[in-house]
């Protein structure tokens, strides 16, 4: 029977949170749910907060809408990056390596997966999984740099 927990440190400037769900796959796909989730319902927060100090009024409504939309990002922003990590995690254990390769392949997938999922056309798909795959390859490059 799997076990889950929750733990965390806070370590200035970085959060470190460490979630368990019994399985490694499972692990990093919550885990960067999460941390990108948060990303993302902090976007809005700072979006609407600074509608509401530039037109100076802050309704009931207002404060409403800018939650509704906090959810609504961090779920789309957590599901890709949770399908993001899983593709990669995945793409790793079947490759048995663990370089760049491992990122280009599991953005492109991911690209494709989330583009399909939004009843895109064909073109589009694959325009989005060339793109994801260059970002994310971009990216792995630019972590090897620092």
């Amino acid at each position: 029977m799997p076990h889950s927990g929750f733990s965390g440190s806070l370590r200035s400037p970085k959060i470190d949170v460490a979630i368990d769900m019994g399985n490694p796959f499972l692990n990093r796909t919550v885990d960067g749910f999460l941390k990108i989730g948060a990303v993302g319902a902090c976007k809005v927060a700072a979006e609407e907060t600074f509608e509401c100090l530039h037109r100076g009024d802050v309704s009931k409504h207002k404060v409403e809408h800018a939650l509704k939309n906090m959810c609504k990002e961090g779920a789309y922003w957590g599901t890709v990056a949770g399908v993001y990590v899983g593709m990669v995690y995945g793409v790793e254990r079947v490759r048995g390596r663990s370089d760049w390769k491992n990122a280009m392949i599991g953005g492109a997938l991911s690209g494709a997966l989330i583009s399909g999922a939004s009843n895109n056309h064909k073109d589009k798909i694959i325009k989005d999984a060339i793109t994801a795959g260059a970002v994310a390859t971009a990216v792995e490059f630019i972590n090897y740099l620092t």
